[in-house]
């Protein structure tokens, strides 16, 4: 990952949950492909991953300890990529550019089949700084999407959107080749790219778990896996803006991806939640110690089985939407320690008469001490329904669903969940909350 680009702050993610038809759409209605009946995303062997790694490492330790651009190292990464995904029936194409007196290459592969219309991208880095072999930064991410391209092939996966990777060059010297990529193709193929997925550093040794906060429905996806395994995300801000998915965002393409952390501390906050030490995230960021000893096996192993489903799910196409009607707020809302209670609002119509007796309430919120927080569902009309009072002591987090009598109230209206911090020392934000009418 490159830290030398000034960051873009990016706006808190709108409302929005998941249209797989098209990615980007606002209907709250959609489901995850697997959800729905779709093909399950294979689990990606963290042996496999791992090899990959020891591959990437052996070819800096005979090219000078590096792979960066310009260096025999990473023609030598490139090729060997190209290589395996030529054997498991990929197209692949060499781009060239030429940047610091040398050339550069980026490798495209575009798996057969799909909607060539609706393309799905995932891309990662291959370069290291000219200081080490960049095992974590970036061969943690060049070798989970590696290993998700072939077991596209292996499970001969159809999916309905179209299928492409890439594995940029130069990214450490400003994001030449993902720049290069973007700038050099026609505005028809840009708007034929309706998600772009970014992985730089899934695997640092004292990881953290952040997601980028860019294209909600692409956010969404890699949280509600997470969650899935009861790990806590948080929203990434150390690269914001300084990996190869910026030029997509600033040419209109929706993007996301994962994130482990770099050279930042971790905080006390961050320790508590998902251990480690209160010490960088990589304390070999961008030095000769990123080698295949700098990664962290779990991290690595969750985030590359993150790639795959989020390949399996965003490709999948539109899936029949499940019975009843659901509106969700996936906007990110701080909570102020031991301050006022904050909203998250979810404005309901089309719904004919009063809500049911058996309103689901969807709730997801990120917090160091869930015994701090009383947690209320606010009916259009004011009407207050307690779900949760400074329950659950030292637990982490509210990811539940809870069932209210409102048959009481009008279906159509503005909801809110209203949540208070009551107690000194823990932090967090409403992650997302949602209301299912059957």
């Amino acid at each position: 990952m490159n830290l030398s680009v000034p960051r873009r702050v990016t706006a808190v993610a709108a409302l929005a949950a998941l249209a797989l038809g098209g990615l980007t759409g606002t209907s709250a209605t959609a489901r995850p492909a697997e959800a729905a009946g779709a093909a399950a995303a294979p689990d990606i062997s963290l042996t496999a991953v791992k090899q990959h790694l020891t591959d990437l490492q052996s070819i800096a330790t005979a090219n000078g300890g590096n792979r960066a651009h310009g260096r025999a190292g990473y023609k030598a990464s490139i090729d060997f990529v190209k290589a395996k995904l030529d054997a498991a029936g990929y197209t692949t194409s060499l781009q060239t550019f030429t940047t610091s007196g040398a050339t550069g290459y980026n490798l495209i592969a575009d798996w057969p089949g799909g909607d060539p219309n609706q393309v799905l991208m995932a891309g990662s880095h291959l370069d290291s700084v000219s200081s080490g072999p960049g095992i974590n930064d970036n061969g943690s991410g060049s070798a989970a999407i590696l290993e998700t391209a072939l077991a596209v092939s292996r499970a001969g996966y159809q999916p309905s959107k179209h299928l492409r990777f890439a594995w940029w060059g130069a990214e450490e010297l400003g994001l030449v080749g993902s720049k290069y990529y973007v700038n050099n193709l026609p505005s028809t193929e840009r708007s034929k790219i309706k998600g772009y997925l970014n992985f730089d550093m899934i695997g640092s040794p004292n990881p953290g778990y952040f997601v980028y906060d860019d294209d909600p429905t692409i956010e969404q996806t890699f949280k509600s896996y997470f969650a899935g395994l009861g790990v806590p995300t948080e929203i990434e801000t150390e690269g914001d803006g300084r990996s190869d998915h910026a030029p997509f965002k600033s040419a209109g393409v929706p993007v996301g991806g994962l994130f482990t952390g770099a050279s930042r501390v971790k905080t006390s906050a961050q320790v508590s939640k998902w251990g480690g030490t209160a010490t960088a995230f990589d304390r070999c960021y961008h030095s000769s110690c990123d080698t295949t000893s700098n990664i962290n096996d779990t991290a690595l192993d969750r985030n590359s089985d993150a790639v795959a489903h989020a390949i399996w799910t965003l490709s999948a196409g539109s899936t029949t939407p499940p019975p009843g009607k659901v509106f969700e707020n996936t906007a990110d809302v701080s909570i102020p320690d031991n301050g006022a209670a904050v909203t998250s609002t979810v404005n309901v119509t089309g719904v004919t008469g009063n809500a049911p007796s058996n309103l689901s309430v969807g709730v997801d919120i990120v917090h160091t001490y869930r015994g701090d927080l009383i947690v209320d569902l606010v009916a259009p009309d004011g009407s207050v329904y307690s779900l949760s009072n400074r329950a659950g002591g030292s637990a982490d987090n509210i990811v539940q669903t809870f069932t209210v009598n409102a048959s009481s109230e009008v279906a159509n209206g503005a909801w809110k969940l209203r949540v208070q911090d009551r107690a000194s020392y823990d932090t967090g934000y409403i992650n997302g909350f949602k209301l299912t009418f059957p």
